[in-house]
């Protein structure tokens, strides 16, 4: 009777230990280009503050050299969402057939972006990189997208050169094997305040790039179709974490921590260089500039109709700009 008893109380308290366990997470994997990037870093902080989690969500999140690789990583099926890629690259690889969805924005301008030479360069400017090497990340980025932008408005030739992240494009330009870098904050802020670089050029001085969507967050057709509600729950997290990194002192705190770098080069960063309005989730704006620079560029033969962008575009809230 007594070993009956005490079988009995076991299973009641493993059923009362089950009853009370948190329902089980949903795992969306990511793909994320530019480990550290303010604009890029909700997912892994909203992670760390449990935001995700609340929404009942657990992150994988794999980082990559840039748009493309992300967008790869998304039409192979190895993750369910890319974040921070090139516009630009998205409507290309749509006008091919592949199967991309623009869910939602990732960054409107491009003042976070700056191309940089050497302190001894004789480069003074991004004018007189006619006829040099001058870095982006991947094919099909905003980075590609914006090099290509800057010979276009400055009118010289120079050799677009890919070098993938900050940190390698850094190696590559400090060896001489490049002769402008390119970078975003915070990486290189602390070499610009030693004196050991130069800022040349920023996105913005590329005049169609200052309002426009230049990097979005993208899943595929049929992980829209089978993971909807997660998605949309992703997004409303995702939103709620940007509203905490823009308000709460600790999340800056956080972000000095994961990046390592001082706290007021953190909030530098995030005041400086990424106003919360060109992160908010559903702008999106200069779609026809975007289009027209895709076809001047050779990445789209011709503009996308209004039928395909409405295939394409899918915000859960209607973009706005």
């Amino acid at each position: 009777m007594g070993r009956h008893l005490l079988a009995w109380a076991i299973n009641i308290g493993i059923a009362a230990g089950l009853l009370a366990a948190p329902a089980m997470a949903e795992t969306l994997k990511l793909a994320i280009g530019q480990r550290g990037n303010w604009e890029n870093s909700p997912a892994q902080l909203g992670q760390e503050a449990g935001i995700f989690r609340k929404h009942g969500l657990d992150l994988e999140i794999l980082y990559t050299q840039g748009g493309g690789e992300t967008m790869q990583a998304v039409l192979s099926g190895s993750v369910d969402i890319g974040i921070g890629v090139g516009t630009p690259g998205v409507m290309t690889a749509f006008a091919k057939g592949a199967p991309v969805r623009m869910i939602a924005n990732s960054t409107t301008g491009a003042n976070d972006l700056y191309w940089y030479v050497p302190a001894d360069s004789p480069i003074k400017a991004m004018a007189d990189a006619a006829g040099h090497s001058i870095a982006f990340s991947t094919n099909g980025s905003s980075t590609n997208v914006t090099v290509l932008g800057l010979m276009k408005t400055l009118g010289i030739e120079a050799t677009p050169v890919a070098t993938g992240s900050p940190a390698s494009t850094f190696t590559q330009v400090m060896s001489g094997q490049v002769n402008v870098g390119w970078a975003s904050p915070p990486f290189g802020i602390q070499a610009l305040q030693d004196g050991k670089i130069r800022v040349v050029a920023r996105g913005s001085d590329v005049p169609s790039l200052r309002n426009q969507t230049v990097r979005v967050m993208i899943t595929s057709a049929p992980v829209l179709e089978e993971k909807k509600d997660a998605i949309g729950r992703f997004l409303q997290a995702y939103g709620e974490t940007l509203d905490w990194m823009y308000a709460d002192p600790a999340a800056v705190a956080a972000y000095a921590k994961w990046v390592e770098v001082p706290p007021a080069i953190a909030e530098r960063v995030r005041d400086d260089f990424y106003p919360k309005e060109n992160l908010r989730l559903n702008r999106l704006a200069g779609i026809d500039a975007a289009m027209t620079d895709a076809v001047a560029f050779k990445f789209l033969a011709a503009p996308l109709s209004p039928d395909q962008l409405a295939t394409l575009v899918r915000y859960p809230t209607k973009p706005t700009e």
